[in-house]
């Protein structure tokens, strides 16, 4: 799912090149392909394409990555599943700044 873009220049997620241990479990759980690995780091590649899941911060030993998640289109489909309603995340209110 390279191609899959959200929204440009809004994404929370943030790496710490110098405190990742090049492991790779970010490359593993991401869905959507945002990092890669090279020189025994990870790198944020595709940051546009991150859905704010949460699976990289969560899964990643060192803490070299943070991320808001819960935010955004990721959350309003989950949460839409998870209530059995139509996925929402706050667009129609006219305050929030997602899809």
């Amino acid at each position: 799912m390279k191609d899959q873009v959200y929204l440009s220049d809004v994404v929370t997620l943030k790496l710490c090149e110098e405190t990742c241990n090049g492991c790779g479990m970010c490359i593993k759980v991401c869905p959507h392909e945002v990092f890669e690995l090279s020189f025994k780091k990870a790198h944020i590649v595709r940051k546009d394409s991150c859905m704010e899941c949460g699976a990289c911060e969560l899964n990643c030993p060192v803490q070299a990555i943070k991320v808001n998640s819960g935010v955004g289109c990721a959350a309003g489909i989950i949460n839409g599943i998870l209530k059995n309603s139509e996925p929402t995340c706050g667009c129609s209110d006219g305050k929030s700044n997602c899809c």
